[in-house]
């Protein structure tokens, strides 16, 4: 049997967003598991808050899935901001950079997950209520960090952020990387979304999610060019 697949929804987005994605890749013969979030769980994490509590829900999928199909490891894929969540679920470091932390452990799921892939995952950001997660992330687990895991990132060349022409893309990439006027998935630029030492993708045509029945990285046409890393 293919190894089991873990899904971790991006911030604010709830598992039912990703239904589609899980039934395609079901139907490719990977047993598929969303993380069973709805946007309310996220509320916590709101203003760089801690997200111990998403860490949680996840940590119990990934234990329940690896009971149910009998595996050692799965497959994670995190979109957006669940692509970070992971780098973090992954460590062995205790996370302990919020007052409400204390009691927050270290995951060290390294030995449970195979593979880790993002999708259009801003992967560092200069926005200053994410940066105390982003930078315990990055300074405690640089690039893909860990040998015995596979890193795969996948950005999307969707949108090129102009200040007039698609502003909304723009102010992003400009908060996330610094530079307003590069190409992205209309949320993250590509730089932002690759990792040094990953093997990195790029997608054109890929926008940053499945909300409007856009074309985005769980779309047929574009799923095949990263599905071969779940094998």
């Amino acid at each position: 049997m293919p190894r089991p697949i873990v899904i971790l929804p991006g911030y604010l987005a709830g598992a039912v967003e990703y239904r589609v994605l899980e039934k395609t890749l079901q139907a490719l013969g990977f047993p598929t598991v969303t993380v069973p979030l709805r946007w309310q769980d996220w509320v916590p994490t709101i203003g760089g808050r801690s997200v111990a509590p998403i860490l949680r829900i996840l940590d119990t999928a990934v234990q329940q899935v690896l009971q149910q199909y009998d595996a050692s490891k799965v497959t994670l894929i995190g979109h957006s901001a669940g692509g970070w969540l992971a780098r973090i679920y992954l460590g062995e470091k205790p996370y302990c950079v919020h007052p409400s932390d204390a009691n927050a452990c270290a995951w060290s799921a390294r030995d449970r997950v195979a593979t880790l892939i993002t999708l259009g995952t801003p992967h560092t950001s200069l926005e200053r209520w994410t940066r105390k997660n982003l930078d315990f992330v990055n300074l405690s687990y640089p690039g893909a960090f860990y040998a015995d895991v596979r890193y795969v990132c996948v950005a999307g060349k969707a949108v090129y952020g102009d200040r007039w022409r698609s502003w909304l893309a723009f102010s992003s990439y400009k908060l996330t990387c610094g530079q307003g006027n590069t190409w992205g998935d209309g949320i993250t630029p590509i730089e932002a979304a690759h990792l040094k030492g990953a093997e990195n993708l790029t997608l054109e045509g890929a926008m940053h999610s499945p909300r409007g029945n856009r074309t985005w990285y769980g779309s047929p046409d574009l799923l095949e060019h990263w599905t071969p890393y779940l094998v």
